[in-house]
């Protein structure tokens, strides 16, 4: 038998058949599910230290289990310093079975460890059934060794779904186990 993770055999047995039921699809094709989960980070000091850049691809490298990749600047800004194609992130697009082990992470691990967490906030939807949540702190994840992280910097985690609306999202959201906050 073959490896499933965890959260995906969960939107199987509990989370789809739910859904089906709260709006009513006929077909369970219908039912949203979660495509993708982009996470990127933006180091704007890098501008000025290069090496704050592989830093930043190597810790994104380990929490999500994927290698990461830099991102370059398309223009230049004088203001901040910024040359074309400069490096100045990283980001990182996990799909499949990476991608609920990821989540699984995230919601069972890493969000528990934030300071005062009250829960997700509902203001991250875009209107088209996606989620962004924005981490403060990347030493959250325990892939993280806090002894060798050299600064703290934030990410934003985007979880892109077929939902068509947002109503949609978050009860999928919630059914996978997302902490949100209650009205």
């Amino acid at each position: 038998m073959s490896y499933t993770p965890r959260l995906k055999a969960h939107y199987k047995e509990s989370a789809a058949p739910a859904m089906m039921q709260k709006f009513g699809y006929e077909n369970p094709m219908e039912v949203p599910k979660i495509t993708k989960v982009s996470l990127n980070q933006g180091v704007g000091a890098a501008v000025s230290d290069k090496k704050m850049i592989d830093a930043a691809v190597d810790e994104m490298t380990r929490i999500a289990g994927q290698k990461a990749q830099a991102t370059i600047s398309r223009k230049a800004i004088s203001n901040f310093k910024l040359r074309e194609n400069m490096p100045i992130g990283a980001k990182v697009t996990l799909r499949g079975d990476r991608m609920y082990e990821f989540l699984e992470r995230l919601t069972a691990v890493a969000l528990p460890r934030v300071r005062d967490f009250q829960g997700l906030a509902v203001k991250g939807f875009d209107g088209r059934g996606n989620y962004t949540l924005g981490i403060t702190e990347q030493i959250i994840f325990p892939e993280i060794d806090i002894d060798k992280v050299s600064r703290i910097n934030g990410m934003d985690i985007t979880i892109v779904t077929t939902a068509k609306t947002d109503e949609e999202c978050l009860e999928l959201l919630r059914n996978m186990g997302f902490p949100f906050k209650s009205k």
